[in-house]
């Protein structure tokens, strides 16, 4: 399959927005086979979860910083809403132990990088470093730079 390519696909090269696409996977994954009257719930927290990447992608498209950084933050929005739902999950002995840890583990890591690149985002946006033709160097070196912490 031929893989397409133009500027306004580049957000399949963010760190960040590949990690979302893996949480959305693993989320899938673990809310497989649930109970029917859990339906309604699997839904809402698989719709949260889908919500991050497409946010990121809608930001990076927008090719402005700041409805770029303002997508971002809904994504971070998301993922706080995700977080909530699987604490909600846990709690209620609707998922195992195991499967919070390895959702919340992937969260965490996804979350982390999104704040390091809002935050690296308003530095450039406030000092006037930024450069919308920098979108996605300037995207993925800020990312990265949250596992160096």
């Amino acid at each position: 399959m031929e893989e397409r390519k133009n500027i306004n696909r580049g957000y399949r090269k963010l760190i960040v927005w590949q990690d979302s696409i893996a949480y959305y996977a693993l989320t899938c994954d673990v809310l497989q086979g649930t109970p029917f009257e859990l339906k309604k719930v699997s839904g809402q927290q698989i719709a949260c979860v889908d919500s991050i990447h497409r946010n990121i992608a809608e930001g990076y498209c927008r090719r402005s910083i700041k409805e770029y950084l303002q997508f971002l933050n809904f994504a971070l929005g998301s993922a706080g809403e995700s977080v909530s739902g699987w604490h909600a999950l846990q709690a209620a002995n609707q998922i195992s132990t195991a499967q919070f840890e390895k959702v919340d583990g992937a969260v965490y890591k996804l979350e982390n990088g999104l704040i390091r690149l809002v935050q690296s985002l308003q530095v450039k946006r406030e000092t006037n470093e930024w450069s919308d033709t920098l979108l996605l160097r300037e995207s993925n070196a800020a990312y990265k730079a949250t596992n160096a912490l």
